[in-house]
């Protein structure tokens, strides 16, 4: 067992380098290379299934401590509980509510809106923390945000495994992303040729392309 396991979150100092997330990903096969069309419509060379690096509890909760290493003390102290949004979301936001040693609760869309369900509940004015896998545009975390302060909660910070946006990502409450990482993305009409001759495939979760 890790020696962090047993630490208590204030005295966790988890530090990881990106080479070594890096390594994580691609010792889990979770770094694809090809033609991939992203949860947000976009189109890509390279493809992060966190699933497969999150599959493994050992590999989960390495990266969820070292998050909560880089979330500051005073901003860490305040955070209630962890809220993320199904499916991504559901595994890594699990293990961040276990590093904080707080509950952990997902979001679904059943009509297509981000809503707490399953008897999840949160009491009016809690500080929440709102957990992704990868962030693209940051379209689906806002309406996630948006969800958790429509149920009485206060989001007080964003974090997610991978931040893949190129900086278009914008909150209004501080934003830790484990790993940020400049990959280019290009729209359908305006893929350059190398990819353009490769079929694409979509490997994410959902059968729709709202943007994440």
């Amino acid at each position: 067992m890790p020696i962090w396991a047993e630490a208590s979150k204030t005295e966790r100092d988890v530090r990881v380098t990106e080479d070594e997330i890096l390594a994580e990903f691609r010792n889990s096969d979770a770094l694809l290379e090809g033609h991939f069309i992203l949860s947000s419509g976009r189109h890509g060379a390279q493809y992060l299934q966190c699933a497969r690096l999150l599959m493994d509890p050992r590999r989960a909760s390495r990266m969820a401590d070292a998050l909560v290493a880089k979330i500051p003390q005073n901003i860490r102290r305040l955070i209630d509980i962890v809220v993320s949004p199904a499916m991504g979301g559901v595994i890594i936001g699990h293990e961040m509510g276990r590093a904080l040693g707080l509950n952990a609760l997902f979001l679904e869309r059943p009509e297509g809106t981000f809503e707490l369900r399953r008897g999840f509940r949160l009491e009016p004015g809690q500080k929440v923390l709102m957990m992704e896998d990868v962030v693209t545009t940051g379209l689906s975390s806002r309406e996630a945000i948006q969800a958790i302060q429509n149920a009485g909660g206060e989001v007080i910070a964003a974090g997610a495994l991978i931040d893949r946006s190129n900086g278009s990502a914008q909150f209004d409450v501080p934003f830790f992303p484990l790993l940020t990482l400049d990959i280019p993305s290009y729209t359908a009409d305006a893929l350059p040729p190398e990819l353009a001759a490769i079929p694409a495939i979509k490997p994410g979760s959902r059968a729709e392309t709202p943007a994440t």
